[in-house]
């Protein structure tokens, strides 16, 4: 049985997320997120049946811009390499304004459209749904604690947690770094993220609490050398139930947003690609190594790793393969022997 070492590196995985963390951090401190207009408030021009013209997205920014609108945004909508339509938005303009009209004949001009329609939206909704979804995030966070405690211990909780964190904020940053628009699809793709980042810590978790209880004769191995077999033991399922998961998502992201050019797409398969990828990376090099961290500063386990090493440099500690492992914690079954009408016990 292949073993990998997730616990003895954590100093390299702690080196990789940190590097992670700091790109994300520096992308929302120096080029912020780029927030729809659900979040600002302003005014949307939606162009529709583009004609017969070659127009860019930059050629419409300065159309609107003008014709007197300022915070000009704007983005086509495409049908493969067709242009089908686009949609400019800009600051708040008063509905029915002179500056308004003047906008939408410009750009109805420039690009040949049949008709372009105009949306007024206060920053009023955008405000409402950031603080339902915080309102969620909070007693999603709370639940979650209260279970996982009651279920497995409270320092797997916080460790899942900080795993938790690490994925969103990771998240969070692409969308600084990459430019992308964080629009009310990306909050709700945010809070479905949550879950399979937990569901991945918690996978991990439960093995560690059903080896713990076997964790050996004392001295024999340490508690971060028995989180490390633990994880070992479900890497296949964690990576097998994740790649099934990414191979839809990307679908949407890379077929679906940008060779089919279903734009609206983008938001919600970004956030979700990159923090189900995110959630496999956190279970296995971040929540796993910190839990082992953790409880090894714990008396008990502190005293085990020390009658270990004091063993290995006396030369009496028993060596435990991974393969060993599993043959610890394996159930030991009683079946007959054909024939023989006798019992034997295997594992």
């Amino acid at each position: 049985m292949r073993s990998i070492d997730f616990v003895g590196r954590r100093r390299q995985w702690a080196a990789a997320s940190a590097v992670l963390l700091l790109l994300s951090i520096g992308a929302l401190l120096f080029r912020g997120l780029e927030l729809s207009i659900d979040f600002v408030g302003g005014t949307a021009f939606t162009v529709e049946q583009v004609g017969d013209v070659d127009i860019s997205a930059q050629d419409l920014n300065d159309v609107a811009a003008e014709a007197g609108a300022t915070d000009v945004v704007a983005q086509l909508v495409t049908d493969g390499d067709v242009t089908i339509g686009a949609i400019v938005r800009t600051a708040a303009l008063d509905p029915g304004s002179d500056t308004e009209q003047a906008v939408a004949a410009a750009l109805q001009d420039a690009t040949a459209a049949e008709a372009v329609d105009v949306t007024f939206v206060g920053p009023s909704w955008g405000e409402r749904v950031s603080q339902q979804a915080l309102r969620a995030l909070v007693v999603f966070l709370v639940v979650v604690v209260i279970y996982i405690s009651a279920r497995l211990e409270p320092k797997m909780a916080g460790a899942a947690i900080v795993a938790l964190v690490h994925d969103v904020a990771i998240t969070i940053g692409a969308y600084a770094l990459l430019g992308f628009t964080v629009s009310p699809s990306t909050v709700i793709a945010i809070l479905t993220i949550l879950g399979y980042s937990l569901y991945d810590s918690v996978v991990v978790f439960d093995r560690v609490e059903e080896n713990a209880e076997r964790l050996g004769d004392p001295g024999r191995r340490s508690y971060g050398e028995m989180v490390n077999t633990s994880m070992n033991e479900v890497l296949g399922r964690s990576l097998n139930t994740s790649i099934t998961s990414l191979l839809p998502v990307g679908a949407l992201l890379f077929l679906g947003a940008n060779l089919l050019g279903a734009e609206t797409l983008r938001d919600l398969s970004l956030a979700l690609f990159v923090g189900m990828a995110l959630g496999v990376y956190s279970s296995l090099f971040v929540a796993g190594p910190f839990l082992a961290w953790w409880k090894e500063r714990e008396p008990e386990y502190a005293t085990m790793a020390r009658r270990l090493e004091e063993k290995i440099e006396a030369g009496t500690a028993e060596e435990i393969t991974a393969a060993e492992a599993v043959a610890d914690r394996a159930p030991i079954t009683t079946e007959y022997v054909r024939g023989s009408g006798k019992k034997k016990k295997r594992r």
